[in-house]
């Protein structure tokens, strides 16, 4: 099975040694995103809500690149500094993704690149 390098101006450069994306055969394995906007590669805000809206607009970028969008996301990982922010977290996921909802985990993290206070990885399922 060969690996495609899925990438987009659209979403963050990498800022290590990895892909935006990876797609192999029809599922596609989203990198963490954080709330850097893409064109200044800055992070957002220090709003939470503002930086989980941020996140999902470049998963949304990376996943429109590999030819699938998040309704086709099975999972998602989601990184957050402090647990308090789950309830924004959910509400902001709410307006990218609709039902059936991925599966999903949740992880309190001590900190994250660039001190930002969420990040998200994925897994994306394209079409035969």
């Amino acid at each position: 099975m060969s690996k495609q390098v899925i990438h987009t101006d659209n979403a963050p450069a990498a800022i290590g040694p990895y892909s935006q994306a990876i797609r192999a055969g029809n599922t596609v394995y989203l990198s963490g995103q954080i709330p850097l906007v893409p064109e200044t590669m800055e992070i957002i805000s220090e709003d939470v809500k503002e930086q989980t809206t941020q996140v999902f607009k470049n998963l949304q970028a990376v996943c429109e690149a590999a030819g699938g969008s998040l309704d086709k996301v099975v999972k998602f990982n989601i990184f957050m500094t402090d647990l308090g922010n789950f309830a924004t977290v959910n509400e902001v996921m709410a307006e990218f993704v609709k039902q059936p909802y991925p599966a999903r985990a949740a992880m309190g993290v001590r900190a994250l690149p660039k001190g930002v206070q969420v990040e998200i990885e994925g897994i994306m399922v394209l079409e035969d």
